[in-house]
């Protein structure tokens, strides 16, 4: 029981279901006051023990559909009867005592093939997926090589020398036991699949994954969109257990020697007590300003989806979008789903012409007073103003009073400062200049950005 549940755990998590260790221990003793014989109360056990969503307690049911609903054997074709003489009883009946003397010297896997025990079958191939370790394949391209291991553990080079053995001495019985292997392959074939589905889609997940960590975020595929959507909050997920938790082994500080000794004083300065000198750590304050023209559009997106992932991190956060002129979107973001709400968001301000120095003036006049030193402002844009003003000095202005200033650009190095890019200009400005261009990029800006708050 325990090996099956542990196997079981495997594939949930490969599912997408976060199982602990300690919720592992509480569904194993659930299980065991339970049992395995009603599969629906099996079923709801491991679901209320297990599953914390809703999208969980979908994914986790499925996989225990998938995980308990093992290939029916495949049965070898009945043997054609037609072309048999029934006026010969005493020939037939001669045939049939040789036929029942020839099975006594196979091997076990033909007498159990020769039977067509499904129960035996099952259980034998179940066996043997053990001995072969079936729960360690990871790629399709494994699919072989399991089945092989598989076939060799239930004995298949004996049946081989059987079917060889019978081919002279008894044609029939032979031909019937190649059908009947050729069904077995299938079976093991469709088991192994069924294992590749339990236990390599955490694999094959993590590699799409790191493809997409990879890939430019504004050239992400329409197909593609929700799959980043995830992976954005897959980033969020693990930055906030990164930042939020508390640090119970992170530095005292700085021994407090006089407060220490005042502490102490009852007991002739013996420093039974001590006190330490403890830095003040603020929790991030962010201001985001986010180009949504056409060229970047797509990694705003994203970006904010992570922002205001991060809400156990980030005390405060307020968003801004911008193209020709500035809007704040906190809001929006806030109070629908993040398809809905850059659909508002494009509708007012998306797809227009780049104008840096008038969004920046924008800001100034109606939001200057959300910077103090405490905020970092983050400006995500490639700082193309179509040859507008870039409008630096309000730049210089909000870097005075905010406690750092990074941008982030979706664009190469190599494009800064050619054509209408004001990138080197802005730079100068700026705190921390960043590439920003992918998920993987965009994780370790935030996550540079939460760091220094720590």
């Amino acid at each position: 029981m325990r090996e099956n549940l542990h196997r079981f755990f495997r594939a949930a998590r490969g599912a997408g279901v976060r199982v602990s260790p300690a919720e592992s221990i509480d569904a194993m003793r659930a299980v065991a006051n339970v049992g395995f014989y009603d599969r629906g109360i099996l079923r709801d056990t491991l679901l209320l023990t297990l599953a914390k969503t809703q999208d969980e307690k979908k994914a986790l049911g499925e996989c225990f559909d998938l995980f308990f609903d093992h290939p029916e054997p495949s049965q070898a074709a009945p043997e054609n009867g037609e072309g048999t003489d029934q006026s010969e009883p005493a020939e037939t009946g001669a045939a049939e005592g040789a036929g029942r003397q020839s099975t006594d010297s196979l091997g076990p896997l033909a007498q159990m093939l020769l039977s067509q025990d499904r129960s035996e079958i099952a259980a034998a191939i179940a066996n043997a997926s053990s001995a072969a370790a079936l729960s360690d394949i990871r790629y399709f391209t494994q699919r072989g090589i399991f089945s092989g291991r598989i076939l060799d553990a239930m004995g298949i080079q004996r049946l081989r020398d059987d079917i060889d053995d019978l081919s002279t001495a008894n044609p029939a019985l032979a031909e019937r036991l190649a059908a009947a292997l050729e069904a077995l392959r299938e079976t093991v074939r469709d088991t192994v699949s069924q294992a590749l589905l339990l236990y390599g889609r955490e694999e094959a997940e993590n590699l799409r994954n790191e493809i997409l960590r990879n890939a430019p975020l504004s050239r992400i595929e329409p197909r593609q969109v929700e799959q980043m959507r995830r992976l954005i909050r897959q980033i969020a997920r693990r930055l906030r257990e990164r930042y939020s938790k508390p640090r119970k082994r992170q530095r005292r500080g700085h021994l407090d020697v006089r407060r220490t000794i005042r502490r102490n004083a009852a007991w002739g300065g013996i420093p039974f007590l001590t006190a330490w000198k403890r830095r003040r750590r603020d929790r991030p304050k962010i201001v985001a300003l986010c180009d949504v023209s056409g060229s970047v559009a797509r990694v705003s997106d994203f970006f904010l989806l992570l922002i205001h992932s991060l809400h156990e991190v980030v005390s405060d956060v307020r968003s801004f979008a911008f193209s020709g002129h500035l809007i704040e979107v906190s809001d929006i973001l806030e109070s629908k789903t993040p398809e809905e709400a850059m659909q508002e968001i494009m509708s007012k301000v998306g797809f227009g012409s780049s104008d840096y120095g008038n969004s920046f003036a924008d800001f100034e006049k109606q939001w200057m007073s959300a910077v103090t030193q405490q905020t970092t402002v983050i400006v995500l844009g490639d700082a193309r103003s179509n040859n507008l003003d870039p409008r630096a000095d309000i730049l210089r202005r909000i870097a005075e009073r905010s406690k750092r200033v990074v941008w982030l650009n979706p664009e190469g190095r190599m494009a800064w400062g050619f054509g209408d890019s004001e990138m080197l200009r802005y730079s100068t400005l700026c705190t921390v200049v960043r590439q920003c261009a992918t998920a993987q990029q965009l994780e370790r800006a935030v996550s540079n950005i939460v760091a220094t708050y720590q």
